[in-house]
């Protein structure tokens, strides 16, 4: 399965339960741990770890390997390592303090949903 694929995926594992804010990055040129990174957040720190876990499944149900979450219950911050994607889930105050959309390159984004 391909990035693309496994981001599609992320991406509709995310929409499913109301995920916000969810871009998707292309920074394939900027590291050589992944290829692409997804950031969206969740209202709560139940939500986050809802989308986080989501989107785990989501992934390994379609043939996916998750090699690791990191963050979980009562966190404000999950991520979840599928190799060539990360994504990052991410309490809305959190996103904002970390910018990680900055930090990593904006203009090289992918896909912004509201």
């Amino acid at each position: 399965m391909d990035t693309a694929e496994i981001s599609r995926i992320a991406v509709r594992a995310l929409e499913d339960i109301q995920g916000k804010d969810i871009t998707v990055m292309d920074v394939h040129h900027l590291t050589s741990l992944f290829e692409t990174m997804i950031i969206a957040s969740g209202d709560s720190t139940r939500q986050v770890k809802a989308l986080a876990e989501h989107v785990r499944d989501k992934i390994r149900d379609a043939g996916g390997e998750i090699l690791g979450v990191e963050g979980g219950k009562g966190s404000e911050w999950v991520l979840v390592d599928a190799g060539n994607l990360v994504v990052h889930v991410m309490h809305p105050t959190v996103r904002q303090h970390y910018n990680l959309e900055e930090l990593w390159g904006a203009t090289e984004r992918m896909r912004r949903t509201a």
